[in-house]
C-alpha cells in the first residue's frame, strides 16, 4: 500500500504515540491491517491521529501473562506503528480504516495523559532494519514456507490464490501469512519480535507444523 509519507528512519517518527491494545492483532512493516473502530475512546484516538501530520497508531497486544487491571491491562513491550492509509465512515458512528505498518517499536514508558486512550514513549532504534523494504528476503526458505502453507490449507480444506502467492515477494508473503495466521497472542508476539524475516518465516513454519501435528495426534477438528 503506497503512502504519502516516507519514513527513512526513527527520526521521522514521533517519540510519543497513541497505542491501541488489541489481543491477537499483528501488524508488521508494510503490512495492511483493517480495523473496525467503535469504542468512544478509540474513535477519539482516530480523530486526533487524523488531525495530526503523522496519522499514526501504535498497535500492541495486552500481555496476558501479566494482565494487570481489566480496564488498563499491562502491555507487551514491542508493538508496530502504522499509518492510517484508508478510512471510511460507516454511517452508524464507526470508522472502517486500514493501517499500513511502518516500523516496530519498543515501549520505554507509558505517560500520564488526559486523553481517553493510552499513549507511550517509544523507541524505534532496535528495529532500524524495518525501514528498509524487503531486507533479508534472500535468506527466507520459501520452499519450506510454501510447503507448510500447503499442508495447512489441505488440513483445513481451504483454497488460496496461488497465482498471487507465487508472484508475492518474500517479505510480503511472510508478513501477510504471519498477520493472517490463526495462532494465539503468544505466537503472534513471537512473530512480531522475530529479529529478521528469515527467523519470522522459521517461526511461522514451526508453529504451523506443531499445530498440524498436535491436531493429527489428538484427532481434533482442524484449525479454523
Amino acid at each position: 500500500m503506497p503512502m504519502n509519507a516516507i519514513y527513512h528512519g526513527p527520526a521521522d517518527l514521533p517519540a510519543v504515540i497513541p497505542v491501541f491494545p488489541l489481543p491477537g492483532a499483528l501488524l508488521l512493516p508494510r503490512g495492511q491491517m483493517p480495523l473496525n473502530i467503535f469504542e468512544p475512546r478509540y474513535l477519539a484516538m482516530i480523530d486526533d491521529a487524523l488531525a495530526s501530520r503523522h496519522r499514526l497508531i501504535g498497535m500492541i497486544q495486552p500481555d496476558s501473562g501479566h494482565p494487570g487491571p481489566e480496564e488498563r491491562p499491562n502491555l507487551f513491550k514491542v508493538g508496530c506503528v502504522g499509518r492510517i492509509t484508508q478510512i471510511a465512515e460507516s454511517g452508524d458512528g464507526r470508522y472502517l480504516l486500514q493501517l499500513t505498518g511502518v516500523a516496530r517499536y519498543r515501549v520505554e514508558d507509558e505517560i500520564d495523559v488526559a486523553t481517553p486512550y493510552r499513549q507511550c514513549h517509544v523507541t524505534y532504534a532496535p528495529f532500524i532494519d524495518d525501514f528498509t523494504a524487503r531486507k533479508g528476503e534472500d535468506e527466507v526458505d520459501r520452499k519450506s514456507l510454501l510447503r507448510a502453507l500447503t499442508d495447512f490449507l489441505n488440513a483445513n480444506n481451504l483454497k488460496a490464490d496461488w497465482d498471487g502467492i507465487e508472484k508475492a515477494p518474500n517479505e510480503a508473503l511472510v508478513n501477510a501469512l504471519a498477520m493472517m495466521s490463526p495462532y494465539g497472542p503468544a505466537e503472534k508476539q513471537a512473530l512480531l519480535e522475530a529479529p529478521d524475516l528469515k527467523t519470522r518465516a522459521e517461526i511461522l513454519i514451526a508453529v504451523t507444523e506443531i499445530e498440524l501435528a498436535k491436531n493429527s495426534i489428538d484427532g481434533d477438528t482442524p484449525l479454523q
